[in-house]
């Protein structure tokens, strides 16, 4: 009994708040450790469940942009210019009037050529040196802003969806070799920049370095792709050259009476590549070009664009002067009117100081560019591209530039319409056609009866008429046949989007497949959905299509 008394002794009451002292645990008694169990059934740990994190890089012709899936901005934006490829321990950049100092300067014979990261003309371009380039600018997006490692982190990459396949299997095998990268999805950047829209289809114009692009997109799909070189490269080559203009007189008297090397006598429409010029026009371009706006609603201006350009250059000469601060010897104040500034970028991507038999295929002005993409489309896809017009790239941040494309295009469609043959007998044919048809009208008395015959009511259903009328409820009219324009986040902004709904990839490469075969164990699309159809005949055969990738729009 006494043993009972003291168990019940120790027992606390209902009213008494227990203490944190019977939470303890005694070390006398005896206690069974905890088991962890490692089977295959049992459910996985909460490391496991942890979201996979997807890194999104966008390579162009002069920069690189990464970031993490789900961003709305890149973290980084790196360029390869001479200052950004220097070697491991060279401070020279930092030395005190470093850029005052003379020293030996590698000679260009294209203008940028020091500031690019490939063209599409690989006549002359160093692969290995590419590779080099982007191996160095990946690792540093890893290290520096990123944060993150590179093993087991898969990446989607945005490209140009036309690229030459040696540049396309340099770029990959730096990043595979380097990086232990699992796998790489490809994303063509005009569709990324239609999805960063908010659109399924829309015409995309990249004013890129070296050339402008045209992607006509309809429902997720590139149709027709037209390209010019009439692109930034060509810009900044003309800032430099009214630079050039503006500057000393007696230095730019010297410059003219200087004799012409062999290499400066080999084209002479391109001028010299100075590359103490190009950072300088480069920088000018980026703060002060800008593009004068046509007014819209009238055709006449599109054909006397040369002389309202002229009068309004003339008259703006005496009200509105720029001083531009020169940063080469001499430092000189660089005194123009603020209207000049505009030539280059009308000059260059619009022509004006061209006629129409001087131009070729390829540097086509892009208003022009734009109108011929659309005619060679279907008129169903036309009317929906033709609503949703995307100006992106370099150029596309010049103030002006976006509204002049949209109402030079206007013009040129109220003048010519949707046909594809102009000219002047082109225009006496549909004279004629249009007095034909005012001649063929048929009595005011037959049309009366025509119009009555058709306003006779039909018959309805109740049931049908609240059916539709529920449909046209839930339904939004789209919006097509009119000339608009829509913005757009960026290429990166729409795949860092696709890259957050963790779906699979059309191009989708797997680092052992790559390193193994290269590009030459890619397959057609054709040859996919035949290895798909052959999966019945047994596992072997859908094993082998489960191995095959294809390129997609890179094929």
């Amino acid at each position: 009994m006494a043993s009972v008394a003291g168990y019940f002794d120790r027992k606390p009451t209902a009213t008494a708040r227990p203490g944190l002292s019977h939470l303890q645990a005694d070390p006398s008694s005896p206690q069974t450790p905890q088991r962890t169990f490692s089977s295959a059934f049992s459910s996985p740990s909460l490391s496991y469940r942890a979201e996979e994190e997807l890194v999104v890089f966008e390579i162009g012709a002069r920069h690189l942009s990464a970031g993490i899936a789900g961003d709305s901005n890149p973290r980084c934006r790196l360029g390869f210019g001479p200052e950004n490829t220097r070697r491991v321990g060279d401070y020279r950049q930092y030395y005190p009037e470093y850029k005052d100092r003379p020293r030996k300067r590698k000679r260009t014979y294209r203008w940028g050529e020091g500031y690019e990261l490939w063209r599409m003309d690989l006549r002359g371009v160093d692969l290995g040196l590419v590779e080099d380039k982007v191996e160095r600018a990946v690792r540093a997006a890893y290290a520096k802003y990123l944060l993150l490692d590179s093993k087991n982190k898969r990446m989607v990459l945005i490209l140009p969806s036309l690229m030459p396949h040696r540049l396309l299997s340099s770029l990959l095998s730096a990043i595979f070799v380097n990086f232990q990268v699992p796998s790489i999805t490809l994303f063509p950047s005009p569709v990324a920049s239609v999805v960063a829209a908010g659109c399924r289809c829309g015409l995309v114009i990249d004013i890129g370095w070296g050339e402008t692009v045209i992607a006509s997109i309809y429902e997720h799909r590139e149709v027709q792709t037209r390209r010019t070189t009439r692109a930034m490269r060509l810009v900044t080559q003309r800032m430099a050259d009214l630079l050039k203009e503006h500057a000393v007189p007696l230095t730019a008297s010297k410059v003219s009476q200087a004799p012409k090397t062999t290499t400066e006598q080999q084209d002479p429409n391109e001028s010299v590549p100075d590359s103490r010029y190009f950072e300088f026009a480069e920088e000018v371009t980026l703060r002060t070009a800008w593009c004068p706006i046509s007014k819209e609603g009238d055709p006449a201006k599109i054909i006397q664009a040369e002389a309202v350009a002229e009068t309004d250059s003339s008259s703006a000469k005496n009200e509105n002067v720029m001083s531009i601060p020169s940063p080469l010897p001499p430092r000189k104040t660089l005194s123009m009117p603020f209207a000049a500034l505009s030539a280059p970028v009308e000059n260059a991507l619009f022509a004006i100081d061209s006629t129409r038999h001087d131009l070729d295929d390829h540097d086509q002005p892009i208003p022009q560019l734009i109108y011929h993409a659309l005619l060679s489309l279907p008129s169903d896809v036309r009317s929906v591209c033709m609503a949703r017009i995307i100006v992106t790239g370099g150029g596309s941040h010049i103030p002006g530039l976006k509204t002049r494309l949209l109402n030079d295009l206007k013009s040129i469609v109220e003048i010519r319409g949707w046909d594809g043959v102009y000219g002047k007998i082109a225009d006496e044919r549909r004279e004629r056609l249009k007095e034909n048809r005012s001649n063929r009208r048929e009595s005011p008395d037959a049309a009366a009866k025509d119009v009555a015959r058709y306003a006779e009511p039909l018959m309805t259903d109740e049931l049908t008429e609240k059916i539709e009328k529920e449909k046209m409820k839930r339904m939004k009219a789209a919006v097509a046949g009119e000339i608009r324009g829509v913005e757009t986040l960026g290429a990166w902004a729409g795949g860092s989007l696709v890259a957050g709904l963790k779906v699979k990839g059309v191009v989708e490469i797997e680092r052992d497949a790559f390193l193994s075969n290269g590009l030459g164990a890619a397959r057609r699309e054709s040859e996919m959905t035949s290895a798909t159809q052959r999966m019945s005949l047994g596992a072997r055969a859908s094993l082998d299509s489960k191995t095959g990738w294809t390129l997609g729009a890179w094929a």
